[in-house]
């Protein structure tokens, strides 16, 4: 490690002929990982990637805990506030947009720092995987065959072709998907399946801690979206077609401010009752659940350095394992 002119530390730089590896800041929501993530692309000279899928959302701000202007620092900030709230998020297309600028953030010698919960969208950064081609006409004929017939003959075929899938398969959705996919490409959905495989030399760091203390934070995050105006900002995206987007409109806080909304406006069945104390509740019960799934999916992944949130060395710890896995990694060619 050197010293800049200004005194802050920073790490000294692979070769000129090898990229600088991708680093990676996951683990539950309200768990620190944007203040982690900018301290570290202060200290290196990095800019960071959202990896966040509701982040994408032009205007959804408040309910998704979107960094602000000010709270970047000057940092650069990638993949942000790039789709209207009527357009359909797709890993597929990320996996293409992030790449492209994971090798414009490495071509300027900078530390490329992905940043995000969403655990399908930071493998499909970091890891080989591959994802097989949508025909939305072949799509809309399963979905009525499976309005018509029910999917109960939908799984059977699925079972002859891809047996793998049809164990997994756990709702109608995921039984079109797996049946479109063997009928576009003549290959079972389960051969799509990851593994545990870097793209390029890549370093995950992991936030978790205590599970009362993050309860607590993510009570008081929610308490504070709507002290901030969620339900002025969850109307403003309604006049948006925030209700006809299939993806944005089941983010959470989103899809129970917009029940409050029909509640004020009187547009419940009758003798139902919505108040604000109770969509607040529902927010945090549910963001508490997704935190519990996040936790999961990233502990199943044994490439995942953890630190603790609540560590107040946390950025030096994780130049630390930077460092270590620089000094370990083997160089990857330009």
């Amino acid at each position: 490690m050197t010293s800049s002119a200004d005194g802050t530390a920073e790490l000294e730089h692979p070769t000129v002929a090898s990229a600088l590896p991708v680093i990676a800041i996951v683990g539950p929501t309200g768990s620190g990982k944007s203040d982690l993530a900018i301290d570290l692309a202060l200290t290196l000279g990095g800019e960071c990637i959202n990896a966040d899928s509701m982040q994408f959302y032009r205007g959804m701000d408040i309910g998704t805990a979107k960094i602000t202007a000010e709270e970047m620092r000057e940092v650069p900030h990638h993949m942000l506030d790039i789709l209207d709230v009527t357009e359909e998020a797709s890993v597929a297309v990320f996996q293409q947009q992030v790449r492209q600028r994971i090798a414009e953030i490495q071509g300027r010698g900078r530390y490329p720092i992905v940043v995000g919960g969403s655990g399908l969208y930071v493998r499909a950064a970091l890891d080989v995987l591959e994802f097989p081609d949508t025909d939305p006409a072949v799509r809309a004929a399963l979905e009525d065959e499976l309005k018509a017939k029910g999917p109960g003959v939908l799984h059977a075929r699925l079972l002859q072709v891809d047996p793998e899938s049809a164990a997994r398969v756990k709702d109608d959705r995921r039984l079109v998907r797996a049946l479109e996919v063997y009928q576009v490409t003549g290959r079972p959905f389960s051969s799509f399946m990851p593994t545990r495989q870097y793209v390029q030399p890549s370093l995950q760091i992991g936030l978790n801690g205590d599970r009362a203390q993050l309860h607590e934070r993510l009570h008081e995050r929610v308490v504070l979206m709507e002290k901030a105006g969620l339900l002025a900002e969850v109307e403003t995206l309604e006049a948006r077609g925030l209700r006809q987007s299939k993806t944005a409109s089941r983010a959470i806080g989103y899809r129970e401010f917009l029940r409050l909304l029909d509640a004020e406006r009187g547009q419940l069945p009758q003798g139902e009752k919505y108040t604000v104390e109770k969509a607040i509740d529902d927010t945090v019960t549910a963001t508490r659940q997704f935190a519990r799934r996040q936790i999961t999916w990233f502990s199943a992944d044994p490439r995942v350095t953890w630190l603790d949130w609540s560590d107040a060395e946390n950025a030096d710890r994780a130049i630390e394992a930077i460092r270590q896995f620089e000094a370990t990694s083997p160089a990857q060619s330009n």
